[in-house]
């Protein structure tokens, strides 16, 4: 099956988490992505643990169907050898701090003038703009400025990290949407452009409901713990033998919900009879609700909330989301095979296409794996010339 980005070539420069999660999701639709990374070091990430093999489980889990060639570009010929890939690429994504590729004579501006149709992404803490442009940042750092932090916790408790790196992951998302939107527009004018993608704005922009309630009412948001602030009942409630998440996102879904604990009285019940009194009236309600909810366990409360349309899951643990039936029949589970590490587990790819399926064709590839075939097969360079290359600490 042919892929949706097949024919794609994209230059990696970036490290960590943001930047290879964008060019994971170009990879795993088909674009050849060529990782380029520091020499004898690497993505910063092929030091984060645990290990198998010798190698990164982190980094093999986000650098799949990559290939990797190693350039130090604070050389010069090193330089050289990146801009005539540039000649040739369609994309490159960076996450260095603002002004880093300036520094090293790699800027948009420069890179433009070798390839105007090149799409240049750059991932980063606080965008190529603004006060905060040249600051370092870390997911940590930006979920604490974002916002996230504040709204994230148990009722009245302290301000708690995403258990994921959300704020690198969603800038990584961004920057691969930026990537197509850009591709969309020079297919139709033949121009690339620069994709200027910030951490913090990207954060901002999933705050949904958070900044919706801040504006209509002036005060800011606290935690909840795992209860919505708008929709309710959308927690979780303790079972006979654990807990259980409910969504009763409407009215009927109330009625639903009621009538499958036993408790129909509360349908019609003044207090409780629309979301917003729901609301108003939560601490009464609460209650009636979480009584009926210790009679049974989980999964008999499972199969009755499904049987009447009532949203619900179990809290899973990670070991049971790998093994979970509906994420392995939809393939969010693959084994690969990795040339030092043997055979690993890694997620799956998340967008399913009829036509264009994408597909985790191979494992992340060991450092500079493919320096070599670059420099020949593509740059046409000599054993005796990729030699020097490596004697002068070029790659």
């Amino acid at each position: 099956m042919k892929q949706a980005l097949e024919g794609l070539k994209v230059l990696d420069l970036s490290r960590v988490l943001a930047g290879p999660y964008a060019t994971m999701i170009l990879a795993d639709m088909g674009a050849d992505v060529l990782k380029v990374e520091i020499p004898n070091r690497g993505d910063d990430s092929r030091a984060f643990g645990p290990y198998v093999g010798g190698e990164s489980s982190y980094f093999m889990s986000i650098n799949r169907n990559k290939k990797s060639m190693t350039l130090n570009l604070k050389n010069e010929k090193s330089k050289a050898i990146l801009l005539e890939l540039v000649k040739d690429a369609d994309v490159l994504v960076e996450n260095y701090r603002p002004g880093t590729m300036e520094k090293l004579g790699l800027g948009y501006d420069v890179l433009k003038e070798i390839n105007p149709q090149l799409i240049y992404a750059a991932s980063s803490g606080f965008g190529h703009t603004g006060p905060y442009s040249k600051r370092a940042a870390y997911d940590a750092v930006v979920q604490a400025m974002g916002g996230i932090m504040s709204i994230t916790g148990e009722l009245d408790g302290e301000p708690t990290k995403v258990g994921s790196s959300i704020s690198d992951i969603i800038a990584g998302m961004y920057t691969s949407i930026g990537v197509l939107g850009a591709l969309n527009y020079r297919n139709e004018t033949g121009k690339g452009q620069k994709v200027d993608v910030a951490m913090l704005d990207t954060q901002v922009s999933i705050l949904e409901n958070a900044i919706a309630r801040y504006m209509a009412t002036g005060e800011s948001p606290k935690p909840l713990g795992n209860r919505h602030a708008s929709i309710i009942p959308f927690e979780s409630f303790e079972t006979k033998d654990g807990s259980i998440m409910i969504a009763a996102g409407n009215d009927t879904l109330w009625g639903f919900l009621c009538n499958a604990l036993g408790v129909p009285e509360l349908i019609e019940d003044p207090r409780f009879h629309t979301n917003p009194l729901r609301g108003e009236n939560y601490d009464e309600m609460r209650p009636l609700l979480a009584k009926p909810f210790l009679n049974k366990t989980t999964e008999e409360w499972i199969d009755i909330l499904n049987d009447v349309g009532v949203p619900n899951g179990p809290i899973n643990k990670i070991e049971d989301v790998v093994n979970d039936p509906q994420v392995i029949a939809r393939e969010m589970i693959v084994e690969v095979d990795h040339p030092t590490a043997g055979k690993i587990s890694i997620p799956g790819v998340p967008i399913k296409m009829s036509e264009t399926q994408g597909e985790v064709r191979m494992a992340a590839p060991v450092l500079g794996q493919n320096t070599e075939e670059v420099l020949k097969e593509i740059l046409n360079y000599s054993d005796e010339e990729i030699v020097k290359l490596k004697e002068e600490g070029a790659i």
